[in-house]
């Protein structure tokens, strides 16, 4: 760096996808980066894209190859925001990041999908080093270059310094209709519109909502493609003949970005075979962790999400290919049913229903499990504004998420969606049309766990009286687990000495 060169406002740690796309939304924005990378030829790419995007300027992104580099290049205190995978390497860097002499005023950020549970004990581990802040990132490589959703959490006042920052490279939203206001070009900035930045609360919140949010994900892109998989198996529809379908529920009540980019994946043709893509995908997929993360804390916490749970099932059968193959060779379904043009069309507006009905349960099945959590772990979480900033620059992003930001503006304390208003209305009118979907899904003999879980869990929300009373009575019978009683006065436990000749029901002193 040459003598009369200004410090840099930020440093930057991993420029793999994700890293280099924010640093060029940081440079946008008015920032210059220190940047730093393990891979020097990674820092490269991101000077070499600054280049190319900004040419004739002064560059906005200064290459580092080492820490003690990156920290002498930064206007003190410094902020220093990482971009490296959860676990390990998050606390390789921050070693590395106090033997190169980072101050104890100095914040950290990291943005990866960590363990909310790994945050809160970092931020404990270093700070008398420095304040480690957190950043759960939504959106993918386009998000962060164009305007992801953040979910920031740590010290408040490590948010002072990050909140001008998040706010402007997030993605915006119109506040009056709750759409997206689009952003899709290099040094394009958008100033007006609501941010899709909001403090989320203390430290471990942010990677919390994050990870329920990816849970939430886990479900709808299960819906959707169970939704493919009827219109496909079942009605023998061809990849451009769902993608039809899908494309004008997109313009409706399923306006969504998975139900968008699944009308240009199933479009889309391979270059090779000039077939769709879609048909020459092997069924296997995978999976990061984060779904599999919000089904455990979901048992921990006592919060049915059994959507969500089926979600990841899914995909783990999905793996068991061999299996698969052989027991499709084996066990038997039903006849393929014949239906006519008319029959077709009745069932495809059914199953617009049934996902409507399953995303709005998977939806409140996440809202519920971060209400609960925020209940054990002392969190004021505030839920009108987690689902703003989920209107734009998130992969869930969706229509009628600005009907769950009204839905908690109307309650704050609704302790479920379901119980809101407009979405009471919505599933009791159609239910019935979800119903028949899942019947007709289920004559075909095409799987649909998310959806058939959902519309379970909808029917279990709204029975007065479950079969618990039965289960309760065989624990008792085994081990002595005791009951209470709907007669009696609620917390008073009972007992039926079962192997006694006369089964007598005593009270069991507290």
């Amino acid at each position: 760096m040459t003598q009369d060169r200004m410090l840099c406002d930020i440093g930057f740690i991993g420029l793999g996808v994700m890293g280099k796309n924010l640093v060029l939304n940081l440079a946008d924005n008015g920032l210059n980066i220190a940047a730093f990378d393990l891979s020097a030829e990674k820092v490269q790419e991101a000077l070499t894209q600054d280049e190319l995007e900004n040419p004739n300027n002064p560059p906005r992104i200064y290459g580092c190859s080492s820490y003690t580099e990156l920290l002498s290049q930064l206007k003190a205190p410094h902020l220093i925001v990482l971009s490296v995978p959860a676990g390990e390497p998050v606390d390789q860097v921050c070693e590395s990041l106090i033997g190169a002499g980072i101050q104890p005023d100095d914040i950290v950020i990291d943005t990866g999908n960590s363990l909310w549970v790994d945050t809160v004990a970092r931020e404990e581990k270093y700070k008398s080093h420095f304040l480690l802040f957190s950043s759960a990132v939504s959106g993918g490589e386009v998000g962060a270059r164009f305007g992801p959703s953040l979910m920031p959490s740590g010290s408040p006042y490590a948010w002072t310094r990050v909140k001008p920052i998040w706010e402007a490279i997030s993605a915006k939203v119109d506040p009056l209709t709750g759409k997206p206001i689009e952003r899709t070009k290099p040094g394009q900035v958008i100033k007006e519109g609501e941010p899709c930045a909001a403090y989320i609360g203390p430290a471990g919140a942010g990677h919390y909502v994050k990870m329920v949010h990816n849970g939430i994900e886990y479900a709808d892109m299960q819906i959707i493609c169970e939704a493919y998989h009827i219109l496909h198996a079942g009605l023998g529809l061809s990849a451009d003949e769902i993608a039809d379908i899908f494309a004008a529920w997109n313009n409706g009540l399923l306006d969504s970005y998975l139900m968008e980019i699944s009308v240009e994946v199933l479009r889309h043709k391979s270059s090779d075979t000039g077939t769709n893509l879609v048909d020459l995908i092997l069924d296997k997929a995978g999976q990061k962790g984060t779904g599999l993360w919000t089904a455990v804390s979901s048992l921990e916490v006592g919060c049915p999400a059994p959507t969500i749970a089926q979600a990841v099932y899914a995909r783990s059968i999905s793996s068991f290919k061999e299996l698969r193959v052989q027991a499709s060779s084996t066990l038997s379904g039903p006849a393929l049913l014949q239906l006519s043009t008319q029959e077709k069309q009745a069932y495809i507006e059914e199953l617009h229903d049934a996902i409507y009905c399953a995303k709005i349960c998977a939806y409140a099945q996440g809202f519920q499990l971060m209400k609960l959590a925020a209940k054990e772990h002392g969190w004021a979480l505030n839920f009108a504004n987690i689902a703003k900033i989920w209107r734009a620059g998130c992969i869930i992003r969706a229509t009628f998420l600005q009907s769950i930001t009204q839905a908690y503006e109307r309650n704050e304390d609704l302790d479920n969606l379901l119980l809101d208003s407009f979405f009471a209305q919505q599933l009791n009118e159609r239910q019935l049309k979800w119903r028949k979907a899942i019947c007709g899904a289920t004559m075909f003999g095409i799987p649909n766990s998310a959806l058939s879980s959902a519309l379970s869990y909808y029917d279990s929300i709204r029975s007065e009286i479950l079969p618990a009373n039965l289960l309760q009575a065989q624990r008792d019978f085994f081990g002595a687990h005791t009951f209470e009683r709907v007669d009696k006065p609620e917390g008073k436990k009972y007992h039926v000495q079962w192997s006694a000749v006369d089964r007598k029901t005593v009270a069991i002193d507290s």
